[in-house]
């Protein structure tokens, strides 16, 4: 016994710095225990809160999709009321005696109305990309603890309702200054062309290039002295900006006052580089759609078809533009379907726009990107 207090006597600083040691390493695991825990739940939380911001954004997705199909009868209604062809059809069919002038003015409203048709509905895609997901941004702050201690804007059922009501510029006096602009490039491109006058599909393909190029790029029509193809197209979509300290003075309420602010910065979107692209790329694939479906048309005759049955090229098959007219204004109503039709459907899933719908619903439902 007295051997091994001796022992523990002559090892006391040992036991001491071991005990010590011991000690410590068991609080650091426990730490470290702690610590992997509470990463573990951090990422645990991040997930789940990005896989309810993926859900939302994809819910959101299949509301504009949605949204985007149930306007388009209200789209269709508008341009077939401010370009009726259909009055000018009938009255061919009385066998009038100013048939020729007839035929001219249906010449200019036939193309007017489908080429304001891509136009349109293009625009009223991405247009509604950019503010369903503006709004689905701040939707998701205002109902996630993310935004609860943030300075995110308050979007409430009242403010949606106003915010989202401003489409009707783009089915009101948008699309109303839109048909004036195409038809006097139609008039231009296509007015002094005889009835008789045949075009390949490659000659019309460059006709109605020469009219985009009349409407996208005229300073003349907008009355502006600069400008550029992204503010001449905008001003289709959003009415003129309003200053929210100017409507403050007004005496309108805080909601009014939320949403002139949602709307500027819709209009920041709209007017940006990114925006441009998008919907130039929209164009580009609607009128690509328009000129393949009047294609179906230009069937070659018996005379034109070699001995294997097909035709040398698609070039050499011309039809008279009396025969190209009803063809051109029978396409509006596959450009404005809200029954799945292909024109709609390639609009609405083309990858370019869902990159761009999720990069405005990253930049909304994000508070540091909010912030930028």
């Amino acid at each position: 016994m007295l051997s091994v207090w001796n022992f523990l006597k002559r090892h006391k600083r040992k036991f001491l710095v071991a005990g010590a040691l011991t000690g410590v390493v068991y609080l650091l695991g426990k730490y470290a225990q702690k610590k992997i825990k509470d990463i573990q739940e951090r990422d645990a939380a991040e997930y789940i809160a990005q896989a309810r911001r993926q859900y939302h954004f994809e819910s959101n997705q299949r509301t504009c999709n949605m949204t985007v199909l149930s306007m388009l009868p209200a789209l269709r209604e508008a341009l077939m009321q401010q370009l009726n062809s259909e009055s000018l059809t009938s009255l061919l069919k009385n066998r009038p005696t100013n048939k020729l002038e007839i035929w001219e003015d249906l010449k200019i409203i036939s193309f007017s109305r489908s080429i304001v048709g891509v136009y349109s509905t293009c625009m009223l895609v991405v247009l509604l990309r950019v503010q369903l997901n503006i709004i689905g941004g701040y939707i998701y702050l205002d109902n996630s603890s993310v935004g609860k201690n943030g300075s995110a804007l308050h979007a409430s059922p009242e403010v949606q309702q106003q915010y989202l009501s401003s489409i009707q510029h783009l089915l009101g006096d948008g699309l109303t200054e839109l048909i004036t602009v195409v038809k006097q490039a139609v008039q231009k491109v296509l007015g002094s062309l005889s009835l008789k006058h045949s075009l390949s599909i490659m000659e019309l393909e460059q006709k109605i290039k020469e009219i985009r190029s009349q409407v996208e790029e005229s300073r003349v029509a907008a009355n502006l002295e600069e400008a550029n193809s992204e503010s001449l197209l905008c001003r289709y979509m959003m009415p003129d900006e309003e200053n929210p300290l100017t409507a403050q003075a007004c005496g309108l309420t805080e909601k009014d006052v939320t949403t002139i602010k949602l709307l500027n910065e819709t209009r920041d979107m709209l007017e940006s580089r990114d925006f441009s692209t998008v919907l130039n790329t929209c164009l580009s694939r609607g009128f690509g759609k328009f000129l393949d479906s009047i294609a179906e048309f230009f069937r070659p005759t018996e005379q034109e078809l070699n001995q294997n049955g097909s035709v040398n090229s698609l070039s050499s098959i011309s039809l008279p533009l009396a025969k190209i007219i009803p063809i051109v204004n029978g396409q509006i109503h596959s450009i404005c379907s809200e029954m799945p039709s292909h024109f709609v459907q390639d609009l609405l899933l083309m990858e370019q726009v869902k990159d761009f719908a999720a990069n405005v619903y990253e930049a909304f439902s994000t508070p540091q990107q909010l912030e930028k």
